[in-house]
């Protein structure tokens, strides 16, 4: 009946997550209001790390995507399941420091990182610097050597692979802002100059397909081509590749359109090509590493949104307007994801009306959904938006001087507010008189 496992109807007719009425936690900590179930977000970190030590024998490392959604309570999550992190940005790596996680299990994105960001890397001695151009090398090589420091690096390589999803969200063709390319002889360059480089340790190579992929072909296509290009590297440059990441983008079910394989499925795949070609290339099996973010968090979260004004237009359309909108999920607005809906408060009625679900910006494209199946609502009402724990917190904004809301997590029958609601003094806290 839901797109998530943690949903149901309780007595009262009402949606619940994690065993909790979502009537009842909109009624407490208002809306717009995120909320997440953290004992299914341990359920997928536990999924992930069986299945690395089931089909590479424990020698890898499941590390978190934490662009998906950053905040303490998430970094803390990680730690105790035993997973390291992905970070993208010196704000993440500083949110993952602060609860004290270990800095070994990080790895250190991006295509453009700031001096400043490479600073606080080296200086909080992160696991893993993926490098993704020339520039970056160089300038790191030279903080290195002037520091007297030494720093574990990768590669972002572009394995060429079309992931078959959205436009927007593939990353490993030839034609992408991420990356060293092997088509044009680039990456292998990097890998030469990198030999010269006396201050850093070149221990792997990463690369990335893209996002909400459904099936396993271009992630085996990828693994493959990884290590033609790690046996190419041996047999030329008589070096040995010790890690190999091949990143993340497992898909999810958003609505019943989506068929998602079992996470378990992708693993097992990808670990035949990575254990075939290890022997058919006469190379040692490298230690993997994988980086599930939306996975992981995504159907774990719903974001909960009062309905307030409703717009019939005769043989058009129905518009039912909400609390939020685009500053809480700008995902429609920049992609035209899909979600599946449900009005909270009527959960055990059937979805016999069809509406757009509008948001409350001052723009016409400001919506969650166009002609969503629904129960009928009304004003004051709850609607809960599914499969929102990723990309939705960690993308919201103050559009229109808006407040962003909270996030709260429940487990084991209790809630608790991780991420408060933004206040209006918020909003002006670094206004200058």
């Amino acid at each position: 009946m839901f797109v998530s496992e943690d949903l149901q109807v309780n007595a009262q007719g009402h949606l619940t997550i994690g065993g909790q009425d979502t009537v009842e936690l909109a009624k407490q900590y208002g809306t717009p209001l995120y909320v997440m179930d953290e004992d299914l977000i341990r359920k997928h970190c536990r999924s992930f790390k069986q299945s690395m030590d089931k089909f590479y024998q424990g020698k890898g490392l499941v590390c978190y995507a934490s662009k998906a959604f950053s905040c303490k309570a998430i970094y803390r999550v990680m730690q105790e399941e035993g997973l390291g992190v992905d970070v993208v940005s010196g704000g993440e790596l500083y949110t993952a420091m602060q609860t004290g996680f270990d800095s070994s299990k990080i790895c250190f994105h991006g295509n453009n990182k700031t001096t400043e960001e490479l600073q606080m890397a080296l200086d909080y001695q992160v696991g893993r610097i993926i490098v993704d151009n020339i520039y970056e090398l160089h300038q790191l090589e030279q903080m290195c050597q002037e520091q007297g420091k030494t720093a574990r690096i990768m590669f972002r390589i572009k394995p060429g692979v079309d992931a078959h999803t959205h436009n927007f969200i593939r990353t490993g063709q030839i034609d992408s802002k991420f990356g060293l390319s092997l088509e044009t002889g680039e990456a292998m360059e990097a890998v030469k100059e990198a030999l010269q480089c006396k201050s850093l340790h070149l221990c792997g190579l990463h690369c990335h397909i893209g996002s909400q992929i459904l099936d396993t072909n271009g992630f085996e296509a990828a693994a493959e081509v990884m290590m033609q290009f790690i046996a190419t590297i041996q047999k030329e440059l008589h070096i040995t590749i010790e890690e190999l990441n091949l990143g993340g983008g497992f898909g999810i079910c958003y609505t019943e359109q989506d068929d998602p394989i079992p996470y378990e499925q992708y693993m097992e795949a990808v670990s035949k090509v990575i254990h075939r070609c290890s022997e058919e290339y006469g190379v040692p099996q490298p230690f993997i590493l994988i980086e599930p973010g939306r996975s992981i968090v995504a159907p774990a979260g719903i974001t909960l949104y009062t309905v307030g004004g409703k717009k019939v237009i005769p043989n058009i359309r129905t518009y039912v307007s909400i609390d939020g909108g685009m500053c809480d999920n700008p995902r429609y607005i920049l992609y035209q994801s899909a979600y599946d809906a449900i009005v909270a408060n009527k959960a055990d009625q059937p979805k016999d009306t069809k509406v757009t679900i509008a948001g409350k910006c001052c723009e016409s494209g400001d919506l969650i959904g166009e002609n969503m199946p629904l129960q009928a609502c009304e004003p004051g009402d709850i609607i809960a938006v599914c499969a929102t724990g990723a990309y939705n917190y960690s993308m919201s904004s103050n559009y229109n001087r808006l407040q962003k809301p909270a996030v709260v997590f429940v487990k084991d029958g209790t809630s608790r507010v991780v991420v408060k609601r933004e206040t209006l003094e918020d909003l002006v806290r670094n206004d200058c008189e």
